[in-house]
């Protein structure tokens, strides 16, 4: 059976190289992650607790997920990089708001969750290619008859704490008047527990993580995910700004895992079939935008 990869036109792989390999980049370059990696032979990969299917716990809390697997991938390419096959990973467990942080202050090397690449977080972290790209919507029970953003009038909304998601909910109920009781949880669980209590009429969310936990919702019929797209989010592995040479390993390998179709098997396998601990599937078809941006990956986002 014939192999094929996906090939870029001359242009866009100087685009592609220009980003990946452009001045400052160079070996020479300081590289305190890269030299702390060597110096003590762990990768240290920050997880989320409950983004399905990004990054969230199996039932024996291992983590797992389709950036997790990205993830794993990568320190595959660290090891060969190296030359250290002797690597391991060390998890360190994040939350929205504990991830920039984290990454920032040196106490973890990678993450990899539902994180969106902003202008505002790359002033104090990186990231690398995106390997999803979702859209800021709500879920609430079926039966409330919460169908758009203006019926949240006066209502109660949730979303989690140190997300864009937050942030953009304050500006629709300031720009529409809505007069909502705007609620922070430590997390995507919380939130959507809030929706199951009926102490939230909504939770304002990519997307992709409101399918997931509709999808594993003991009734998921009771569930709706509405609203027109408030923003659109591509998720990147996030790492840190201050090594150059660490990212530009970490952005060839994603390269190289996308222009070999690695990515595209690791998105069928936790958006198109069951997935644990329930067994649910998804069933989300890749996106257009995420299609296009496979065939020329690059780390430049619009914001």
């Amino acid at each position: 059976m014939l192999c094929f990869k996906r090939t870029l036109p001359i242009a866009a792989l100087l685009s592609v190289s220009l980003s990946i390999f452009a001045p400052g980049t160079a070996l020479a370059s300081a590289t305190p992650v890269l030299d702390r990696i060597r110096d003590t032979g762990i990768v240290r990969v920050a997880h989320r607790e409950s983004s399905v299917p990004f990054s969230f716990y199996d039932a024996d809390k291992k983590p797992i997920g389709y950036a997790m697997d990205l993830c794993l991938r990568v320190v595959d390419k660290l090891r060969t990089e190296l030359k250290r096959p002797d690597l391991k990973v060390q998890y360190v467990m994040v939350t929205s708001s504990s991830r920039i942080p984290t990454i920032a202050e040196g106490k973890a090397d990678v993450e990899c969750g539902s994180t969106t690449n902003t202008r505002e977080r790359r002033e104090k972290v990186a990231f690398t290619i995106p390997h999803y790209i979702a859209g800021s919507r709500m879920i609430v029970k079926t039966s409330s008859g919460i169908r758009k953003w203006d019926d949240l009038r006066g209502k109660t909304v949730v979303s989690t704490k140190g997300t864009t998601n937050i942030t953009e909910l304050r500006k629709v109920n300031d720009a529409r008047v809505l007069g909502m009781n705007i609620i922070e949880a430590k997390d995507h669980a919380e939130a959507f527990a809030m929706v199951e209590a009926g102490k939230a009429d909504a939770f304002a969310m990519d997307d992709v993580l409101l399918y997931g936990f509709r999808a594993n919702a003991k009734k998921p019929g009771d569930y709706a995910v509405v609203g027109d797209m408030l923003t659109v989010e591509p998720y990147a592995i996030m790492l840190s700004k201050d090594d150059a040479e660490f990212k530009r390993i970490v952005d060839r390998a994603m390269t190289n895992i996308i222009l070999d179709y690695e990515a595209d098997k690791l998105y069928k396998k936790w958006f198109q079939q069951p997935i644990p601990p329930n067994g649910a599937k998804l069933d989300i078809p890749m996106s257009f935008l995420l299609r296009d941006s496979f065939k020329y990956p690059s780390d430049k986002v619009a914001d």
